[in-house]
C-alpha cells in the first residue's frame, strides 16, 4: 500500500504493535524513517531497528521493548503533530515540552532529525512531526 505520509503509517505501525506486544514490526524505509527510528531508539524507546529487502521493497524491521513481567510496552503513546495538509513548526523559543520533559518531541530541523531537548540545546527551531512518551 502506498501512503502519502510516511511518518503517520510509521507511527500507526508501531502504536498497533505495541498494542498486540509483537516483538517486531516492518516500517517501509525512507530516509525520514530512519532518522525517526535512529532518534527512538537513541531515546530508549525501541530496542533495534536494521533494514531489509532490496530496491523499492526496503523496510525497517523495529524490534519494540517492553518492561516487567506484564509486557508492558516502553512507548505509551504516539501522536502526531504536523501533518501534510498542516504543518507546525516552532522556533527556538517556543519548542514543546512533553508530558513536562518525560516524554519527546521529534523536530526536523536544518541540522536533521533530533529531540526537542537537542534543539533547544543547539539554539534551533523547526517543524515539529511528532510526541511521543
Amino acid at each position: 500500500m502506498a501512503a502519502n505520509d510516511t511518518i503517520a503509517d510509521m507511527l500507526t505501525r508501531i502504536r498497533n504493535a505495541c498494542l498486540v506486544q509483537q516483538q517486531t514490526t516492518n516500517v517501509p524505509a525512507t530516509r525520514m524513517t530512519r532518522s525517526i527510528a535512529k532518534v527512538l531508539k537513541d531515546e530508549g524507546f525501541i530496542a533495534d531497528f536494521e533494514e531489509t529487502g532490496e530496491g523499492i521493497k526496503k523496510y525497517l524491521v523495529v524490534s519494540l521493548k517492553y518492561k516487567g513481567k506484564n509486557r508492558q510496552p516502553i512507548i505509551t503513546a504516539l501522536k502526531r503533530v504536523s501533518k501534510p495538509g498542516l504543518r507546525v513548526y516552532s522556533n527556538r523559543q517556543e519548542l514543546p515540552r512533553v508530558l513536562g520533559g518525560i516524554g519527546i518531541a521529534i523536530i526536523s530541523t536544518s541540522s536533521g532529525i533530533m529531540t526537542d531537548r537537542e534543539a533547544r540545546r543547539q539554539g534551533i527551531g523547526g517543524e515539529v512531526l511528532c510526541y511521543v512518551w
